[in-house]
């Protein structure tokens, strides 16, 4: 804001002002906005009529939502009043009046949030735990503008969902996990989630966790332990348990297909656990034998201590010398990878492809040759798969002639894009013996997007 100031009045020039915005982009922490990146983007011929353009506007910072809660006002009450919890893309989580519409909390995330979940009341205490897409779950309370804490998973979370004090995560692993400040439990579930929800009943003093998962199934979790497994005519895309008319136990899904299914709870319903004793296993709670420090541990606490420099070079060194064998193996790996050739011992065989022309007609030559030491190949073929909506081939289907060891043979044919949309694609080539269904060598043809077609 000062440089766009000292802008208006003339007081900078353009140049000076692009090291000025260059400086803040590196060492400030707050984002520069859409126009600073555009003028930094600019030649320097073209800087003065930016700045003549929009000198005079004043800077706006614009963001999207990216998911929204409820927070209760001063009660806990159901018809008590709510504000309004949104998370956004800059990564900033704002909590407005539910009357003036005023930011009445704003707090950061070192990530933009992707799922957010809501409880307490603002005028007393509150917390919001908040996924994010950096992986991570964050806890935010009162008086605070920075999370206390949080949770690191092992994947991406798709579901989120507070259970008391616990916070129960579905992850893109095919797992659902339990956690406080610590892990505390996880499990594996049949198929990826698609959707997940609370159970909550007052009444009984149940608290569960509704999975929808892809293989037409949701199941009812309590902690680890599975209570319950519903099968559904489809996938299940979202769910929703609470009060629908009299019944205070109703859950409501919709499915992928577009049907509504309304399930009501019956009131002799028990909840069994299928899992055995839930919580912690017994073996947590046993103290471990550890035994007492031996002369042997302290003198090697001892040469840490004193050679710790040494010691971390040396550790680095092999590191890098590790890092360096693998980058050559990669290396060769992909140098290999450009000739595709015959695994088999009696057919060895050796090919290259090559691709010229702009399009939409390209030449494909398929390079062969016979690596073995004195014996010809005899009887083979070359077969083409490939995308008959983007390609065609004039002869996907080729005989090679005898192939004297050493010598390379050229094999040509014509391939025809007739797609108009600018896109490529790959074309699997498969060399095998006439009548047999087992190819002797196979490769993948990356082409390239045809510009005769994109120029028309």
């Amino acid at each position: 804001q000062s440089t766009d100031r000292m802008l208006k009045h003339c007081q900078i020039d353009p140049l000076t002002m692009k090291e000025m915005l260059e400086g803040i982009r590196k060492k400030a922490d707050v984002p520069l906005s859409v126009r600073s990146l555009r003028f930094l983007s600019l030649e320097t011929d073209e800087m003065d009529e930016f700045v003549q353009l929009h000198k005079q506007q004043p800077i706006k910072r614009q963001t999207v939502i990216t998911c929204v809660g409820t927070l209760k006002k001063s009660t806990a009450d159901e018809d008590g009043v709510s504000c309004l919890v949104i998370g956004t893309e800059s990564s900033n989580v704002y909590v407005l009046d539910p009357e003036a519409f005023i930011i009445l909390s704003k707090m950061s995330l070192p990530a933009p949030p992707t799922m957010i979940d809501v409880t307490g009341q603002f005028d007393v205490e509150f917390r919001i735990t908040v996924a994010c897409r950096n992986g991570n779950i964050y806890i935010l309370r009162r008086d605070s503008d920075k999370p206390k804490y949080s949770m690191e998973l092992s994947s991406h979370p798709v579901g989120l969902v507070r259970v008391g004090k616990n916070v129960v995560v579905g992850c893109t692993d095919e797992s659902l996990q339990g956690f406080t400040q610590k892990k505390l439990w996880r499990t594996t579930l049949p198929a990826p989630i698609i959707t997940m929800a609370a159970m909550d009943l007052p009444t009984r003093g149940f608290q569960g966790v509704l999975v929808g998962l892809a293989n037409c199934e949701v199941h009812l979790y309590r902690d680890k332990n599975l209570l319950s497994n519903i099968k559904t005519p489809d996938v299940v895309t979202s769910i929703c348990f609470g009060r629908y008319g009299r019944e205070d136990g109703t859950l409501i899904m919709t499915t992928k297909g577009g049907g509504l299914m309304v399930k009501i709870l019956k009131r002799t319903a028990i909840f069994d656990d299928r899992d055995g004793t839930p919580g912690p296993p017994l073996a947590q709670s046993v103290r471990l034998n550890v035994p007492k420090k031996t002369k042997l541990y302290v003198d090697q606490t001892l040469r840490e201590r004193e050679n710790g420099v040494a010691m971390h070079r040396a550790f680095y060194m092999d590191l890098s010398r590790m890092r360096l064998a693998a980058a050559k193996a990669y290396v060769k790996a992909l140098e290999s990878s450009l000739t595709p050739m015959s695994s088999s011992l009696s057919e060895p065989l050796k090919m290259n492809a090559v691709v010229q022309g702009l399009g939409p007609t390209f030449k494909l030559t398929l390079n062969m040759q016979n690596t073995a030491a004195c014996r010809p190949v005899m009887n083979l073929a070359i077969s083409f798969l490939y995308d008959e909506n983007l390609y065609r081939m004039r002869t996907p289907y080729l005989r090679i002639p005898l192939l004297v060891p050493g010598l390379i043979y050229p094999v040509e044919t014509l391939v025809e894009c007739t797609s108009d949309k600018g896109i490529s694609d790959i074309i699997k080539v498969f060399v095998l013996h006439e009548g047999k269904g087992c190819p002797l060598l196979t490769a993948h043809i990356n082409m390239p997007v045809s510009e005769g077609l994109m120029l028309n």
